[in-house]
């Protein structure tokens, strides 16, 4: 889920129509089978140079459409999605020239940020995701979303009027009993809200760190990951005690690329995993690169899930005056702009290892540095501010 990004300025690779049909997004609904499908196109794809690992996205690599807007249009909960890419010929496009999608809910907040909540994410690493009809992630009709996707083509050829359709499942509001109400949680070692969360990977171990607290507490359902090349595994820990909560393990080749990230879910009936409110707790990455090299701005980490709030009145509203949602709004509306090409720190923005960082509540979480010998250790005072 993940999702905050500048500009970087580099033209798109010519060899197609410069002018071709502007991408629109439509939205339809298929009430007997509660599913509803959302189909973004046409796109024209250059053919790019294969990444040697994901930090190329960085150096702008890569092609995002602009942010497109929809409203979401019944009454219920949002449980799961699948992907499909598809050439102007009908032909099916393979799904890692999709390097990643992001969709935003415009109408809520994030639970740890003050930034709009990025309801679901989709990448190379990403298959197709449900969840039993008993949670859900509870939707309005009217809620104000948006969607935006990073494409690579590497295929040798052109792609040309390329459709992504994303297929959504909901259950409906009159299911009895009713599902229960979980949320997007999203946990990143390294956040600016509304500038890049990319950062260095020296050669062997290596982690980064990041501590939060929650204004509410609640049952953690389930966790996913991201994680770019070389990463080994993100876990979520309780500062007090030390103790590892859970985690997700990268799948790598033989060389290091990443090939996918795992989930674990914790059982939708239990209680799952308990997470209590103003307790401290840290999200960590390690990194494992065989290379010899330093990978400059080569990596991202960050761990998802589905939250169930013990008190959806204690969820933070939206305060459209707080700069650091306004930077967020700025930020999504900058994605694609022209012909340029946008870094894919499309789950948050580098921050520096000293660098304080923005909680749900205001108060300020604290970062640990990365350790070339996998260990962390406590950043010194005086940490900059976000503002």
């Amino acid at each position: 889920m993940m999702m905050w990004s500048w500009i970087l300025g580099m033209s798109l690779a010519s060899g197609v129509d410069e002018n071709p049909p502007p991408p629109t997004v439509s939205v339809s609904v298929d009430s007997s089978r509660h599913e509803l499908t959302v189909t973004s196109g046409p796109f024209d794809l250059p053919n790019m140079p294969p990444m040697e690992d994901h930090g190329m996205m960085d150096l702008g690599v890569s092609h995002d459409t602009r942010l497109q807007r929809f409203e979401w249009p019944v009454d219920g909960w949002f449980r799961g999605f699948r992907v499909e890419l598809v050439d102007g010929k009908g032909r099916v496009v393979p799904p890692h020239v999709m390097h990643h999608m992001v969709m935003v809910n415009f109408s809520r907040r994030q639970l740890l940020y003050s930034a709009a909540e990025r309801l679901m994410g989709t990448g190379t690493e990403t298959e197709e995701v449900s969840v039993p009809k008993t949670i859900g992630v509870p939707m309005k009709p009217g809620m104000k979303l948006g969607m935006y996707v990073a494409w690579h083509n590497d295929t040798g050829q052109d792609l040309e009027g390329v459709q992504l359709k994303l297929t959504m499942l909901w259950t409906a509001k009159n299911q009895n009993p009713p599902p229960a109400n979980a949320l997007p949680i999203y946990m990143d070692v390294n956040l600016t809200i509304g500038g890049q969360n990319t950062f260095d990977v020296p050669p062997g171990k290596s982690t980064k760190a990041h501590e939060f607290t929650l204004p509410v507490g609640g049952r953690l359902l389930g966790v996913g990951g991201h994680m770019h090349d070389y990463g080994a595994r993100v876990w979520l820990e309780d500062v007090t005690s030390g103790k590892l909560l859970t985690q997700v393990v990268a799948k790598r080749d033989d060389a290091g690329k990443l090939l996918k990230v795992s989930r674990k879910l914790f059982g939708v009936s239990g209680e799952g995993l308990r997470l209590k409110a103003n307790r401290r707790y840290r999200v960590v990455s390690e990194y494992d690169n065989p290379t010899g090299e330093m990978k400059p701005k080569g990596a991202m980490a960050s761990m998802v899930g589905l939250f169930v709030p013990d008190d959806m009145r204690r969820w933070p509203q939206i305060n459209p005056n707080d700069p650091s949602y306004r930077r967020d709004l700025a930020s999504l509306e900058l994605r694609g702009a022209g012909s340029t090409s946008i870094p894919a720190s499309h789950h948050g923005g580098t921050a520096d290892a000293h660098s304080s960082r923005e909680g749900a509540d205001g108060n300020t979480s604290h970062g640990a540095e990365a350790s070339s010998e996998g260990a962390l250790r406590a950043p010194p005072s005086g940490h900059d501010s976000h503002e």
